[in-house]
């Protein structure tokens, strides 16, 4: 279907104003997905990119597997089953067929394009995983030929809501000229990704959190937030965090002997104690045979670029890691979505990609890059597929009616003071980051951190906005406090280990009926429990 006209551009005093039937927050995959399938609905699309579209994000510098399973009853059951202990038995099994078969159909799409698939040795290509580089690249160029208008280095600093709280568009700035933008439309995708605050882990830099705090602002919910404390591994001096390969890795002390524990299935806990503890820890992949090693360099060649550039051998040098968090990332909570369109509770905002909870396919414990990744390419097709139908059902009036700005913290003007950010992000940091807190929980420490981080958001709610070149890191860690304050709301209301949510005070996992934990509120953080029951069926724009 051809798009039934163009983006407008308007010319506004002091800022550039535009009017669009679908805007889309975030130029990952989930929002290059969305805005392909809404072009192609007959909607008109903009996309905005805190980075550039293309190349930010988590994906774009990375490979990843793909949760790419043939359409066999026997396999479709055994990709499902494999994961349902390990996630609490949160899953919802229609869910996660709905994925499984989309993704199929998806990567046959990007073969279709001309996405380069590796081929095996028996010449066949391999469908199960892609290049983030290449296949961002393609995504970005499939965007624009269907017709969606890109604004990149454009972060998202609020949204727009209607007189009956219905999301209407959003606003930001433009990072380069300082100017500012705003986007009148029918309907909004939020794909801004997760929170990895600021840890450095790889591509994660732009992803803090601020979808949650857009989200939260016109009241969407939150759910899974306590499946929030993913640590991965990476070389102390490096953001690399593949974690595979640690697999065939030999871990020790600074001098040299092993550390107890280190190389069992539980080896990462007793690494994060390591740290915590005794200091250093280094590894070496001494276990790989050198047909492994090439595999491993052809798979992820990106793992092997900062040895190189220190002239390290991995696989014969020891080299100090360290444990980065991913948080939500790798994760699975995120906006609540509340039907097969990925509408969340709040009437104009659909979430997609890491911006939604991805409980529905990997309950409580990460699915890794592959799930997310199919994920992402579902979950992204069906939100902007609804949202363009929603949008096209508005109609013209939308343009016309009142609308008001609903970013709060750090947006406010002629408020006291701006946001110290930077002693913010440290003092969010300084409660999310370490070991004994977030990934050893416990009731005593979680609530002490809570606390504090309750009271750094009383002292910074009434903080105004700053200048152009501020206002995006301020609203940042802001993001990342309230993430946290959701995070370990969540943590304490699950009083059991389930998934990834460890509790060493209620080790064991609850026999009563499963729930999942919904989390929302600002100045006021609240949580509920839900039975855990399948999402209500709603047709999915395919």
């Amino acid at each position: 279907m051809a798009i039934r006209r163009p983006v407008e551009q308007i010319s506004s005093a002091g800022a550039q104003e535009f009017r669009a039937d679908v805007l889309v927050l975030g130029g990952g995959p989930a929002g290059t997905w969305a805005a392909i399938n809404a072009a192609g609905r007959g909607a008109s699309v903009l996309l905005v990119d805190k980075g550039f579209c293309g190349t930010s994000g988590a994906t774009a510098p990375s490979g990843t597997g793909v949760w790419y399973v043939d359409p066999d009853s026997a396999k479709r059951e055994a990709a499902m089953a494999s994961r349902e202990a390990m996630g609490g038995f949160l899953q919802d099994r229609r869910w996660m067929a709905r994925v499984l078969d989309h993704a199929y159909d998806t990567v046959q799409q990007l073969a279709d394009w001309g996405y380069p698939f590796q081929t095996d040795e028996y010449g066949l290509q391999r469908y199960g995983s892609v290049m983030g580089p290449q296949y961002m690249r393609l995504m970005r160029k499939r965007a624009k030929q269907a017709g969606a208008k890109i604004l990149d280095h454009s972060p998202a600093l609020e949204l727009i809501v209607d007189d009956r709280g219905a999301v209407r568009g959003a606003s930001g700035i433009r990072q380069q000229s300082g100017e500012r933008w705003i986007v009148r439309s029918g309907a909004v995708v939020m794909a801004t990704g997760g929170c990895a605050f600021l840890s450095k882990a790889l591509g994660c830099n732009v992803l803090t959190g601020d979808g949650y705090l857009m989200g939260a602002e016109v009241g969407a919910e939150l759910s899974g937030m306590e499946f929030s404390n993913a640590y991965a591994m990476s070389p102390a001096f490096s953001s690399v965090t593949k974690t595979r390969f640690y697999d065939w890795a030999t871990f020790t002390d600074a001098s040299g002997e092993l550390i107890p524990g280190a190389q069992s299935k539980g080896g990462r806990s007793n690494i994060a104690r390591w740290l915590t503890n005794n200091g250093a820890v280094f590894a070496r992949i001494d276990k790989a045979d050198a047909p492994t090693q090439a595999a491993m360099r052809l798979a992820q060649p990106n793992f092997f670029l900062p040895f190189d550039r220190a002239g390290i051998d991995p696989f014969a040098q020891r080299f100090p890691v360290t444990l980065r968090l991913e948080g939500t990332v790798r994760g699975t909570g995120g906006l609540r979505i509340v039907d097969d369109t990925c509408a969340t509770t709040v009437p104009g905002l659909y979430a997609a990609g890491d911006a939604a909870t991805r409980e529905l396919i990997c309950g409580g414990f990460t699915g890794g890059g592959s799930h997310n990744a199919a994920w992402a390419m579902s979950s992204g097709f069906w939100a902007g597929g609804a949202a363009a139908d929603h949008a096209l059902s508005v109609g013209e009036p939308r343009h016309a009616a009142p609308v008001k700005h609903a970013g709060g913290v750090a947006l406010r003007e002629g408020a006291e003071r701006p946001v110290d950010s930077g002693d913010l992000i440290k003092s969010v940091q300084a409660e999310v980051f370490p070991y004994d807190i977030n990934y050893f929980r416990n009731g005593e420490k979680l609530s002490g951190a809570l606390n504090r981080l309750d009271s750094l958001w009383s002292a910074t709610s009434r903080a105004g906005r700053s200048d152009a070149l501020r206002v995006t890191r301020d609203r940042e860690a802001v993001s990342m406090l309230a993430t946290a304050r959701w995070m370990y709301r969540s943590a304490l209301e699950r009083k059991e280990s389930r998934g990834m949510a460890r509790r060493l005070d209620y080790p064991g996992q609850d026999s009563g009926p499963k729930y999942n934990v919904r989390v929302g509120g600002l100045h006021e953080v609240w949580s509920r429990r839900d039975a855990n029951q399948p999402a209500p069926i709603l047709e999915a724009a395919e």
